[in-house]
Parts: C-alpha cells; structure tokens; sequence
C-alpha cells in the first residue's frame, strides 16, 4: 500500500513531471520549481491501487528518460537513489510522484 505524501508538490527542477513533495527534507530548495501543486490538482486522489516495483534510478531526471527504452506504466514504483525516495508512475498526469510505503 502506498500513501500520499503531503497535500503540496513541487516540480523537480531539471524535468517536467517529477512531482516532490514540498516538504521533502532531503532535496535542496533548488532543486524544486517554484510552482506549488496540490494533492488535488494532481488527481492523486486516483492513484492506481496496483503497483509494479521496477528497478532504482540513480536520479530523478532518469525517470523521464524511461520513454526511450522502458516505457513507465500506471502504476511502477521506482526508487530514486540520489535522494532515498520513492516515486509512482501516474498515467493520469503522464508524470512521477513522491509516494511513502
């Protein structure tokens, strides 16, 4: 089972569909655009409730780079290294978000 975060994000700076969350400790203000989205905004409401755990990115821009070779479906879990966090694939915003297990 995997849980919402937090009721704010942030977009990774450097991608365009990694979604952080705002309060997340362990990446550098930096490295989140400036533009708050809500839970809501970003449906996450209606996350997939199956997941398939895929193999750790060594960072989050690497997550985008999956369309080249490894097309991500809704619902693949992949750990980011460089932060410690995980992330789900949300066909819904054809992005990444921040998730807790």
């Amino acid at each position: 089972m995997i849980a919402v975060l937090a009721q704010s994000y942030k977009k990774m700076a450097g991608t365009s569909a990694v979604f952080l969350s705002a309060t997340f400790n362990k990446a550098s203000p930096v490295e989140r655009d400036g533009m708050d989205w809500s839970a809501a905004e970003l449906h996450l409401e209606q996350l997939p409730l199956h997941y398939q755990e895929k193999p750790a990115m060594p960072n989050a821009i690497a997550l985008e780079g999956l369309e080249d070779y490894d097309m991500p479906r809704n619902g693949d879990i992949r750990k980011v290294d460089s932060i410690n966090a995980e992330f789900v694939y949300f066909d819904r915003i054809h992005g990444w978000v921040q998730v807790a297990r």
